[in-house]
């Protein structure tokens, strides 16, 4: 291997031998590994009284709750998040090997949070509420997708270095 060749693959590993032996020792890994497929669970629960409510009109208080709970899972796995990003990289957030990721959770952050100022606030009817519901849950299956292939990319460069 070339000494440009080292260099280039250094640079687009997504860990370096420090920062993975941080992640596999850190009790954050698991934290976020179980907070994930639990918040992936409450969304689609969530997702089906939402469309059910605009299908049908029944089941506002049901929908708005769920929606709420996954608000608050959202919310969790981001401080959570933050946390492993920490100890992991040294920052607690946008660190480069997860830069755009966290740029996009903000924007899902922010949609989540519409909803709960439409909510508080009345402003919206109940319809409008579920559409920036909606959108937030767009949003969020965007950046799981980012997740998900950093998290391939993760067990690619393991393979490539075991």
């Amino acid at each position: 291997m070339t000494r440009g060749t080292a260099r280039k693959s250094h640079q687009t590993a997504l860990y370096t031998a420090e920062q993975r032996a941080r992640r596999d020792a850190t009790r954050w890994t698991l934290v976020q590994g179980l907070l994930a497929p639990a918040q992936f669970l409450v969304f689609l629960v969530s997702l089906a009284l939402v469309i059910r409510f605009l299908l049908t009109g029944a089941g506002y208080d049901a929908a708005t709750l769920s929606i709420l709970v996954k608000t608050g899972f959202l919310y969790l796995i981001m401080v959570t998040g933050a946390i492993w990003e920490k100890v992991v990289f040294g920052q607690y957030l946008f660190a480069p090997a997860f830069f755009w990721e966290d740029v996009f959770s903000f924007a899902v952050i922010a949609l989540h949070s519409a909803y709960v100022w439409a909510l508080l606030s009345g402003a919206l009817a109940p319809a409008q509420e579920m559409g920036i519901a909606l959108a937030a849950y767009t949003a969020y299956v965007v950046n799981a997708g980012q997740f998900l292939l950093k998290l391939r990319a993760a067990r690619l460069q393991a393979g490539v270095t075991a």
